[in-house]
């Protein structure tokens, strides 16, 4: 996203694991660029978050980088969005989770998952219905849509919503048990994390 948008683009956030990888791997060139609720867990800020930088900079490429629970918080948002002509452009990265809250009940409650699953899963644990479907919402409130699950599929996808002239849906399904490191346990202190710094 930083190489396609040359690092011009105003990025909001909800909450979760996609907020701590928008912080770690997308370069800010400029302040005021990234909207996020911080370590507030303030899920459902990016979508409302992303209307009113559209509002506030009309000229500017806006995204609201999601992931599928927090996006439902304010989802009614993208009616906002449609009703004013707002070019919006929101990336779901899709692990049918409540992903930062599995991530803590994986590591530190032995996987005993508790109202964390999105999805319907089989008896493998592995999920066979995506619930519910992006794209369809997307198309019910106008917005151009695709999903994708491929790493290779990603650049010409993220191409595509850019260039399209209008609000899009780029519902990204990654894996549901995939983790964001380094993480602070509760209670340590920073020379404590997990998974350190690459």
């Amino acid at each position: 996203m930083y190489e396609l948008t040359r690092g011009e683009a105003i990025i909001a956030t909800e909450v979760g694991q996609h907020q701590m990888w928008v912080a770690q791997y997308y370069q800010f060139k400029y302040p005021r660029t990234l909207l996020t609720s911080g370590g507030l867990g303030t899920m459902g800020y990016g979508l409302p978050a992303s209307v009113g930088a559209k509002v506030g900079k009309k000229e500017s490429l806006v995204f609201d980088i999601a992931g599928d629970g927090s996006l439902q918080m304010n989802i009614q948002e993208l009616a906002t969005a449609r009703c004013y002509d707002l070019n919006i452009k929101v990336i779901i990265l899709n692990n049918s989770y409540l992903g930062m809250v599995r991530q803590w009940q994986e590591l530190f409650y032995n996987k005993r998952y508790s109202s964390v699953c999105l999805a319907k899963m089989n008896e493998k644990k592995e999920i066979c219905g995506y619930y519910p479907d992006f794209l369809k919402i997307a198309e019910a409130y106008g917005f151009w849509g695709k999903r994708i699950s491929k790493n290779e599929e990603v650049e010409k996808a993220l191409k595509e919503l850019i260039e399209y002239d209008g609000p899009g849906i780029l519902d990204i399904l990654i894996e549901p048990e995939e983790n964001v490191f380094p993480m602070v346990p509760a209670g340590a202190n920073l020379t404590q994390m997990i998974g350190g710094l690459a």
